[in-house]
């Protein structure tokens, strides 16, 4: 069992020693309040047409994304019936998770260094998907590639949205920032 009190996760031990101090380099700021950090990622899985068909569906994306995230997943429900979808309101529908601190460093690394390169032809995450706001959103096509999920018990192969939001002002301070922490882009 790890001692909690003594561990500080990897990627954040890189933030405090070697990320700040480039970044305050690159971008010339006055103070440590200004350097962009890692405020929060979300992760959301949506389980759409077949959790309209099997409301256990919902339940089973919670159950996955619970074990990624290492923290327990939220059921979204729909906000307002639609008949087309055969939606009614309040009926579930997928599942997310906000983390932050510890948790959310610990899940970047092992998305860098782990999920990333199981991905299928992988070639680097697009560097343009950025906001506008210095936040950084990303999809990835099967939820299977993170070692937490058994491949034999998966019932259903999910869809999953990654959504990094940081503190920085503009696209170029949020893709420095991401960059020192290697995020693998491609352009």
């Amino acid at each position: 069992m790890l001692d909690t009190a003594k561990y500080t996760p990897r990627l954040k031990a890189a933030f405090n020693d070697t990320i700040r101090a480039a970044m305050k380099e690159e971008f010339g700021y006055k103070n440590d309040m200004q350097i962009p950090r890692l405020d929060k990622i979300v992760l959301n899985i949506g389980a759409g047409a077949e959790a309209v068909r099997d409301s256990k569906k919902a339940k089973s994306a919670q159950e996955d994304l619970t074990a990624i995230a290492g923290q327990r997943a939220v059921i979204t429900k729909a906000k307002k019936s639609i008949a087309g979808f055969r939606v009614r309101e309040d009926m579930p529908l997928g599942a997310k998770v906000t983390l932050r601190g510890d948790r959310m460093y610990e899940f970047l690394d092992r998305l860098i260094t782990v999920a990333l390169p199981r991905v299928r032809d992988f070639r680097g995450v697009s560097g343009k998907s950025f906001d506008g706001r210095g936040n950084y959103a990303m999809g990835l096509k099967e939820h299977i590639v993170f070692p937490e999920i058994n491949f034999d018990k998966v019932d259903e192969v999910w869809g999953m949205d990654i959504v990094i939001a940081t503190t920085a002002n503009t696209d170029a301070e949020a893709k420095a920032l991401l960059k020192l922490f290697n995020m693998p882009f491609n352009s």
